[in-house]
């Protein structure tokens, strides 16, 4: 029996059996056409874990024929870098490709870690390709995000992850050994949570668990990764359950069980910033216009972690995540701008009412632009009634409050200037 995982075992080495990620690899797709010309550009790929990230730049290496560097955000360090640098340059002249350097966790490297990568980017000593879980924008530097192509990668969708469990049991050599009867796949499906890793795990932890022959059914999968739920979640497998469970703690007013998830989250050596980004998205997500300061202190929170670390922020994280959960809630900007957006895609791009536009010359002045626009703050209480929205969908409402204190001071607001409006 092998010593290696089932999913290092099942690793594609081409394209050909790379499972998912059709926008970015099938015909015609880009990074299948960079490949085929020959010609390939640093990028970085942004999805969640188990998607391919890693499995997709070794293909691209091994397909292209092109030396290949592996360093982790996590051990490695800005000597590390300048090693495979060198080791690029001088190898220059023995290879006609430029070598690719595949950084996994590209969001932790610190500034000066992706400062020390920039030159040799620029020259194309190396071919970059980045993997992060993170959006990039966040954490990879101007300098460098500019020098890459970022690729959204997604998770696997059901049949993805049903070919994948077909594969595992008709082509490994280990599991060909069992018998091995497939009845539901629902709880596979469930736990895995479209990361093909996380399903091969969930996978060969049950099998392992289990004799010889094997009838897989939903409460099986369930018993016995109940049974193994700290193996399971040694390597961080739980990440996603965790910080769903911690944003809908805080969204359902429960202080005590937000806290408690942002403990497991910190426990287990999760990102601060990580954290804090939730907590910035959630305040202006949940909390909204309930409590406008929500969004500041949360504002506070994501630069204060940035400068501090740990292990003092995990008293800031708390003191907003507490904030948060008990602060009033509201989701009306959401649904506002849900609504004008898909006002938008249904009516298209309607015309802007002629007293609305700008009017910079003679001509247009002279065709009405501009034209009867009334300044508010010549009038009464700095607000004068006229039409804002397209002529079409003039009495369409998209802010509705919500009946919470603050929101129901807007609402007498705008009653009070709109009338009928917001009745």
């Amino acid at each position: 029996m092998s010593n290696q995982p089932l999913a290092e075992r099942l690793r594609p080495v081409s394209l050909a059996d790379y499972i998912g990620q059709k926008h970015l690899v099938g015909e015609d797709a880009v990074i299948r056409k960079m490949i085929a010309s020959g010609r390939l550009s640093s990028f970085i790929l942004w999805g969640p874990p188990g998607v391919g990230k890693t499995t997709l730049a070794k293909i691209i290496a091994n397909t292209m024929n092109r030396p290949f560097y592996i360093l982790s955000a996590i051990n490695s360090g800005v000597k590390d870098i300048r090693d495979v640098i060198d080791k690029a340059k001088n190898n220059r002249f023995f290879s006609a490709q430029n070598p690719i350097l595949f950084i996994d966790e590209i969001h932790r490297f610190s500034k000066a870690q992706q400062d020390s990568l920039l030159g040799a980017v620029e020259q194309g000593v190396i071919t970059l390709i980045g993997a992060t879980t993170e959006n990039p924008s966040f954490e990879v530097i101007s300098p460098l995000l500019s020098r890459c192509q970022v690729y959204v990668l997604k998770s696997l969708e059901k049949e993805d992850l049903l070919l994948l469990l077909d594969r595992a049991l008709h082509t490994d050599t280990d599991l060909s050994k069992k018998s091995i009867v497939v009845e539901e796949v629902e709880a596979l499906l469930r736990f895995s949570g479209g990361d093909a890793r996380k399903l091969l795990n969930v996978l060969e932890l049950v099998l392992n668990a289990s004799g010889e022959e094997v009838v897989i059914t939903n409460d099986l999968v369930t018993e016995k990764l109940q049974e193994n739920l700290a193996l399971y979640d040694k390597n961080g497998e739980m990440h996603y359950d965790i910080i769903s469970a911690f944003i809908k703690s805080i969204r359902g007013g429960d202080p005590d069980a937000a806290v408690y998830y942002l403990a497991r989250m910190l426990e287990g050596g999760e990102d601060v910033k990580f954290i804090a980004r939730r907590l910035l998205i959630l305040s202006a997500e949940d909390v909204g216009l309930a409590n406008p300061n929500a969004l500041l202190l949360a504002q506070s929170t994501f630069d204060a972690v940035h400068k501090i670390g740990m292990p003092e922020s995990r008293i800031i994280l708390s003191e907003c995540t507490i904030y948060l959960a008990t602060s009033p809630k509201s989701n009306s900007i959401c649904a506002a701008i849900d609504e004008a957006q898909a006002e938008v895609k249904e009516s298209g791009h309607l015309p802007v009412p002629l007293h609305l536009r700008n009017a910079p010359t003679k001509l247009m002045k002279q065709l009405g632009y501009g034209k009867e626009y009334k300044y508010a703050h010549s009038f009464e209480g700095n607000f004068i009634e006229q039409d804002f929205l397209p002529e079409k969908i003039k009495e369409k409402r998209f802010y509705k409050p919500q009946q919470n204190a603050s929101e129901e001071k807007i609402l007498e607001r705008l009653q009070i200037w709109w009338k009928k409006r917001f009745d």
